[in-house]
């Protein structure tokens, strides 16, 4: 790596730490840019290129990931934790959220607490990456695909 690449790395680890902390707040891509020094388009593109995602994409993550662990640790209403992992409506949250994960959030904690936890002999970041959301693709292209499946298409899926 050169000391450019690794200086751009930096600037990024920067605003990633930004959306770790902040991933309930409102953050635009031209926030994060500034976090990291760069444009927006070049700061979208160098995201991406070292961390294998949009930043939309990781933040959505975070929010997911945290939204799923308060829904199976807590029994604070889907609404709050809504709220509180930085949705600004309820029924936003509950579609991406069963976009993302394939469930609701009310079918998700209902599974969750039923089944008994050993996850405290895991370690958390095994844990945590088994429940990372698949965001490969997006959410819209999702909803495309289950929609011509619903339709009886026999259209074959893009890698």
């Amino acid at each position: 790596m050169t000391p450019e690449d690794l200086a751009n790395l930096a600037h990024l680890r920067r605003a990633r730490d930004l959306m770790d902390r902040e991933y309930s707040r409102p953050l635009a891509v031209d926030a994060l840019a500034r976090a990291a020094l760069m444009s927006p388009a070049h700061f979208s593109r160098q995201f991406r290129a070292a961390y294998g995602e949009t930043p939309y994409g990781y933040l959505m993550t975070r929010r997911i990931e945290r939204a799923k662990a308060l829904l199976r640790d807590t029994d604070r209403p889907i609404i709050d934790i809504a709220f509180q992992t930085g949705w600004n409506s309820l029924g936003t949250f509950g579609r991406v959220f069963r976009d993302i994960t394939g469930e609701s959030p009310s079918e998700l904690r209902a599974r969750e607490q039923v089944a008994p936890h050993a996850l405290e002999q895991v370690p958390h970041c095994y844990v945590s990456a088994a429940h990372r959301p698949d965001l490969k693709i997006a959410v819209s292209e999702k909803r495309r695909r289950a929609s011509l499946n619903n339709e009886g298409s026999e259209e074959t899926e893009v890698p």
